[in-house]
């Protein structure tokens, strides 16, 4: 297998800490497997109520609303939670895998008939998009207005501060519609809950459909295009799972945990802070750099190959703590039913060509899937 870059290995076996300068502050970014746990069950001393800072880069400028449940702290944070959790257990539910079966199979039917497809654009895309519909409870064709958004809604091209006002207005209509005419959708969920005995607001409806959009769309889109890139690459991988579909779990959650589209979240520290010999003043950030953690060889061995039958694996993907991404649920479901479909239906998946993506920053270089990957599918 191809060894993974692991931009942060020396940082994490030195000292377990790297430091992101940005013109603000010096993150302190907590590398080692278990002081990233550690840190994200101590909301005490590493704090996520920090409205617009727990994204890095701050998104100030991007949303004029609290992201919600994830920048608070409990216990407002678990009743949030609460609030929402069994909307997106959904997805675990039979007849939301048999609708994104349906959505896989479309894309593939269109793949298979074609030379050769740009998997990013022409595949994760729309798969995110409509399956996101389907955890939505909306129609389908919202779908393409999702796509014209680009792979993050915010972050994708120029304009971010526009996108997110144009997010602000889409969102405020759908809740102006669910109020005059609720349905089973998230929007109409969140326009009748009550919170601590009153109606949310819609600053707070907004809060939790922003973070529907801005969180759950471009973590996906990556995450199948670096699955699909991974058995262009290596075949016999694909050939591994092919043999056995037993196998599709142990390989999703390695996809995960090899592929984590989010280097690292921010935490404020309310009072003065040592992390790991660098100094966060009252106010200021560290954060949990889930990339690093992954791939930290003092708990997963041979932690920078791939290996899709992975036991144990208990990567970091979806967060730890209390703020395990909602979206764990929905994002299995449309991984382990790609794979699945691949396997039944691809002999073969050849690269074409492809164009990396890389996180640049001023502490280092994280390659972070592609820009484009033009692949071709081999009917089996």
């Amino acid at each position: 297998m191809d060894r993974l870059p692991d931009p942060f290995r020396d940082a994490r076996r030195a000292r377990g800490v790297l430091g992101l300068p940005t013109d603000r502050e010096t993150i302190p970014m907590i590398l080692r497997h278990e002081d990233v746990r550690k840190a994200a069950k101590d909301w005490r001393t590493f704090s996520s109520d920090a409205p617009y800072r727990v994204p890095i880069p701050s998104e100030e400028h991007l949303r004029s609303v609290r992201q919600l449940p994830i920048e608070t702290d409990p216990p407002l944070h678990t009743d949030y939670r609460d609030l929402v959790e069994p909307f997106f257990l959904r997805a675990r539910q039979p007849a939301f895998v048999g609708r994104v079966e349906a959505i896989v199979d479309r894309l593939l039917d269109d793949a298979l008939g074609r030379d050769a497809i740009e998997a990013v654009g022409e595949f994760a895309l729309p798969l995110q998009s409509r399956a996101l519909t389907v955890l939505l409870g909306v129609d389908e064709a919202e779908a393409e207005r999702f796509i014209g958004w680009g792979v993050h809604v915010f972050h994708h091209g120029e304009n971010g501060a526009e996108k997110g006002q144009d997010l602000e207005h889409y969102l405020n209509e759908q809740f102006d519609k669910a109020s005059v005419t609720p349905g089973d959708d998230f929007y109409s969920v969140l326009a009748r809950a009550t919170f601590r005995g009153r109606p949310l607001t819609r600053a707070e409806q907004l809060g939790f459909a922003n973070l529907m959009f801005a969180g759950g769309r471009d973590t996906m889109i990556y995450s199948v295009a670096c699955a699909i890139g991974y058995f262009a690459e290596h075949s016999e991988a694909f050939d591994f799972l092919r043999a056995d579909p037993d196998r599709i779990v142990l390989a999703s959650e390695e996809f995960f945990r090899v592929y984590m589209p989010l280097t690292h979240i921010g935490r404020v520290c309310p009072v003065d802070t040592d992390v790991h010999g660098l100094s966060v003043k009252a106010g200021d950030r560290a954060s949990l750099c889930w990339a690093s953690a992954n791939l930290d060889e003092t708990v997963f061995p041979a932690a920078d190959e791939v290996h899709l039958d992975r036991r144990p694996n208990p990567h970091v993907a979806f967060g730890f703590g209390a703020h395990l991404c909602l979206g764990a649920a929905h994002a299995r479901t449309v991984m382990r039913t790609l794979l699945a479909r691949l396997c039944a239906r691809v002999a073969r998946i050849d690269l074409v060509s492809k164009v990396e993506r890389v996180e640049h920053t001023t502490a280092y270089d994280r390659p972070l899937g592609y820009e484009s990957l033009v692949v071709r599918l081999q009917q089996a």
